[in-house]
């Protein structure tokens, strides 16, 4: 059976130190460790976790090569990313939080994660990105916060 290939963005990994997300970021990265989902992760995250705490860094350190996959930035990906930007998806100060959707919609995963509420995982940003990709000749990505991923 095909895993799903899950996008997951920073704020999932900093999610596993935070009470009110720890419970669903640790079984989403359980349930990858298990075979259950195949994680993608863009060179974007890779930045971002560079300044993280040694303990968030050490959630993608555990991870087994055959569960991880790592999208490395094209001029496909900056110009996806760049059209989110001109469309007014988001704002220049976000600039990472496009740079993720555009990784995972150019790597064409199965689901972006994460618990960004405010730019990438809310009904009008959504949207926004799928009339983008569409207009780009991208999927329509479906994106949920872990809580709505993991086993119940």
């Amino acid at each position: 059976m095909k895993r799903l290939r899950l996008y997951v963005d920073t704020s999932v990994f900093g999610g596993c130190f935070d009470e009110e997300f720890s419970r669903e970021s640790r079984t989403l990265f359980e349930e990858i460790a298990a075979g259950k989902f195949s994680l993608v992760v863009s060179e974007a995250t890779l930045f971002e976790l560079q300044g993280a705490p040694n303990q968030v860094r050490a959630i993608l350190d555990g991870m087994n090569e055959e569960d991880l996959e790592i999208v490395e930035t094209t001029p496909e990906i900056e110009a996806l990313r760049d059209a989110y930007l001109s469309a007014g998806v988001l704002g220049p100060a976000s600039r990472q939080d496009a740079a993720h959707v555009a990784a995972a919609s150019v790597a064409d995963v199965d689901i972006i994660v994460s618990w960004n509420f405010r730019h990438i995982v809310h009904y009008e940003k959504i949207r926004a990105f799928h009339a983008v990709n569409l207009i780009h000749g991208y999927r329509s990505i479906p994106i949920h916060s872990p809580r709505e991923v993991v086993a119940p």
